[in-house]
């Protein structure tokens, strides 16, 4: 595991999930950087993922970019919608999905869920 947002396979790649972006907890501690960390850890590590690419499937860091589904359940979605990462779309990906997204954020941050209702500053804000 890496972070909220990015996943390390038992490969050595790494997935960066498409259309989230979550406090840092890594090079620098971001308020719920460590809780968007562990609760992603507890969602994917040691399951069998499936991988859904959009239309660049890799970053400049060399990453590959993503949409994580583990037993049905899309990861990325899971992220905004339990306030632990926020929407941000770096196009041409997510163009189909964006807009469901932000209004799943919309929701976390009215009801305060999360980061939303834990930090002063919203580091992804």
């Amino acid at each position: 595991m890496i972070d909220g947002d990015t996943v390390e396979l038992e490969s050595g790649e790494l997935i960066r999930y498409l259309l989230v972006d979550s406090p840092e907890s890594t090079s620098q501690i971001d308020c719920f950087g460590p809780e968007a960390a562990e609760f992603n850890t507890s969602v994917v590590e040691n399951q069998s993922i499936e991988l859904t690419y959009d239309q660049e499937c890799t970053d400049r860091f060399g990453r590959l970019l993503a949409y994580v589904t583990v037993a049905g359940r899309d990861i990325n979605t899971l992220l905004v919608e339990r306030g632990y990462a926020c929407v941000l779309q770096i196009p041409p990906n997510g163009e189909s999905r964006v807009d469901a997204l932000l209004d799943v954020e919309a929701l976390a941050r009215a009801r305060k869920v999360g980061m939303w209702g834990a930090c002063d500053e919203i580091a992804c804000d």
